[in-house]
């Protein structure tokens, strides 16, 4: 029995492997093909039933501009000298922290902002805090931290000396940081309701039903018209839940956001935390593509 299962495993694999092959070769006008699309949505299923999940802290300043920019729209709706509450869960080495803070405060130095950020592992928040980088604090994923920014944001966002860069004061004030997990049903009690929950890149390394209870745990931390942004999760479980708990996908830049992250657009079939292409020919396209939601 044992030597069946392991044959069938060989099978699937050189399955995989020579569609990988195949996929690799096909021209890009046709692999944006709906049936193309298609057969590798039912790719995507196979690897993510296969993959042995695992964290990865690697990632990028100003990683998604487009969500980036999502966020500057929303914060029109605080009245002058109003208090922002954000969260940042899973917020690994700290870029995703000072990205949306350098945005937030850039684009409304009146708000009073208060954030929490957080993550499981108490040495990346040691490094998030710390707020210190090279081009080696992205080593994980193959590539520099800074290699999404421009050189005037370079010197916005940091201090440099020598190879080193320092996220600036005036952006990096006021953070609480908090080792935890974000399934911890005691989350929102400890950190209070919030205005805006970041919730990115994270749980696509979860088994699929620990992702779906946690991100319905984080969804706690919301106050009354608050809103979530959720990326780097299994599409089916984002949809789902945001469905079952009504929220309401903000429809500004949709397209934009969903291809804004250019690493997990290229890695799909092939790795769980893939993304396929948008189809808006899916009747429930928003719900699915959204990034960010209003509760």
């Amino acid at each position: 029995m044992t030597t069946m299962a392991g044959e069938s495993q060989s099978l699937i694999d050189f399955y995989l492997r020579l569609n990988h092959a195949l996929w690799n070769r096909l021209p890009a006008p046709v692999r944006d093909r709906r049936p193309v699309r298609l057969y590798g949505a039912y790719l995507h299923r196979l690897v993510c039933r296969r993959a042995q999940r695992r964290q990865y802290f690697g990632t990028f300043f100003l990683r998604n501009r487009p969500a980036l920019e999502q966020i500057r729209r929303l914060l029109a709706a605080w009245p002058p000298g109003s208090t922002l509450r954000i969260a940042v869960l899973g917020c690994s080495i700290g870029a995703e922290v000072y990205s949306v803070l350098w945005t937030v405060r850039s684009a409304r130095p009146d708000l009073q902002v208060r954030v929490w950020a957080a993550d499981i592992s108490p040495e990346i928040l040691d490094v998030a805090a710390k707020a210190e980088y090279t081009d080696a604090s992205s080593g994980l994923v193959g590539s520099s931290i800074f290699e999404r920014l421009s050189e005037t944001e370079r010197s916005e966002i940091f201090d440099w000396e020598g190879g080193t860069a320092t996220v600036k004061p005036w952006i990096r004030a006021g953070i609480s940081w908090r080792a935890g997990d974000a399934g911890d049903p005691a989350l929102a009690q400890a950190l209070g309701p919030q205005d805006i929950v970041f919730a990115s890149n994270f749980l696509c390394h979860m088994p699929p039903v620990a992702a779906e209870r946690c991100l319905r745990n984080i969804a706690q931390l919301l106050g009354p018209g608050g809103h979530i942004f959720v990326t780097g999760v299994d599409l089916e479980i984002r949809a789902r839940v945001a469905d079952e708990l009504g929220w309401q996908p903000v429809p500004d830049l949709i397209r934009e956001v969903h291809d804004g992250d250019p690493s997990v657009r290229r890695d799909w079939p092939w790795a769980w935390w893939g993304l396929e292409p948008l189809d808006d020919r899916r009747p429930d396209w928003k719900l699915r593509y959204a990034v960010a939601y209003r509760v």
